[in-house]
This record gives C-alpha cells, structure tokens and sequence, in this order.
C-alpha cells in the first residue's frame, strides 16, 4: 500500500491559513515554565489494551520506558502526518541506546476504516518505533476517557464521508507509568528530543 505523505504535510502548512479544527483539551502543556510534573494538571492516565492486528498490546508491555501516546487516524489530512513526521524526525536524532527506551503508540480513533494492513504501513513509514494500535469503539473510549482526550465524527462532503476531529495533543507517560507531558502540537524536533531526553 502506498501512502503519499507529502501532500499532506502541505495541506496542513495551507490548513493553518484555513483555520481546521480540532481538540486541544490540554490547556496546561509542557511547555508552562516554572511547573513541575507533580503542579500540572495532567490526566490520569494509566494502563491499557488494544490491538495491533489480532495481537493485543498493552502500555505495561513498555514499563521502564519513555511512552508517547497520540490520537488520530490514517486519513488524517493534516494534524496527524505532521504530528508523527516531527516525532519521528526527533527519534532520529536519538542515539540507539536512547532510542531503545522509547516507544510511541499511536491510537486510530477510526477504527471502521484503519485496518491492520493500513495501520501498519502508515505507522511503519513514519519510523520503526512506532505502533498503530485500535480496537472496538467501548475499548478506545475507555482510553480517550483515562487521558482526557477527545474525539467526534464530522460529516464531510468529500470521497472519504467523514473525518474525525481529535485530540491534538501528545500525552508523555514517565517510565513509572504516569503522565509526565503533555507536547502541544507543532512543537518543534528539538524541543520534542530535549523532553525525550530529559526524562532517560
């Protein structure tokens, strides 16, 4: 399968413009200076599991490493490609023995349509380390409720039906299990790399 990611980067640069929409529920980002994890109001969070295909994958799985968790969905035509092409531009500059202790899990809110094969070659261009997981729709509210996200069907004139507004935020679990971060989207590859780092 093949995914043309370019034109959707461009589409978000012109979507700017355009003012798309969507989620933004974390008001208290990592980037309020002066504030330690423990004074944010950071979700709760917590531990969960969904599936990779037909096999399950939980967040334990991952303990003692630094998580990255991201709502979305593969016909994303902005806020997504961007999302995970700055986080993978910043795994890059990660060592191996750094990169090893990193894990980003992206959840497709969309599951009617990202199935295994599609979820797999969209996660896999971006970079290695970063898994596509779903379920049914009980199983990712459960997860969108534990990490205050959030996300709607929005009827769409074009081929696709509908696109699905989301949470743009991505939610940084600590190698204890909680909620450390929470990055803003459009933060930039080296301010997303110094929290990696920060927390090895």
């Amino acid at each position: 399968m093949k995914i043309i990611l370019p034109l959707a980067v461009i589409a978000f640069i012109l979507g700017i413009s355009l003012g798309l929409t969507y989620f933004d529920v974390d008001k208290n980002n990592g980037n309020n200076k002066g504030l330690n994890a423990s004074q944010m109001n950071y979700p709760a969070g917590g531990n969960f599991t969904l599936h990779e295909g037909d096999k399950s994958v939980s967040l334990s799985d991952y303990d003692g490493k630094i998580r990255f968790i991201f709502f979305g969905y593969t016909s994303c035509p902005d806020i997504c490609p961007t999302s995970l092409a700055f986080v993978s531009s910043s795994l890059k500059q990660l060592t191996p023995k750094e990169l090893a202790q990193v894990k980003v899990f992206f959840i497709s809110v969309d599951p009617d349509r990202d199935n295994v094969e599609k979820l797999h070659d969209y996660t896999k261009y971006f970079h290695p380390n970063i898994v596509g997981v779903t379920g049914t729709k009980s199983e990712i509210d459960e997860v969108v409720k534990k990490y205050g996200a959030a996300y709607r069907k929005v009827k769409s004139d074009s081929a696709m039906g509908y696109l699905v507004d989301h949470s743009a935020s991505i939610y940084v679990v600590g190698k204890n299990g909680k909620v450390v971060d929470m990055l803003p989207h459009g933060l930039p590859v080296e301010a997303i790399t110094k929290t990696i780092r920060q927390l090895l």
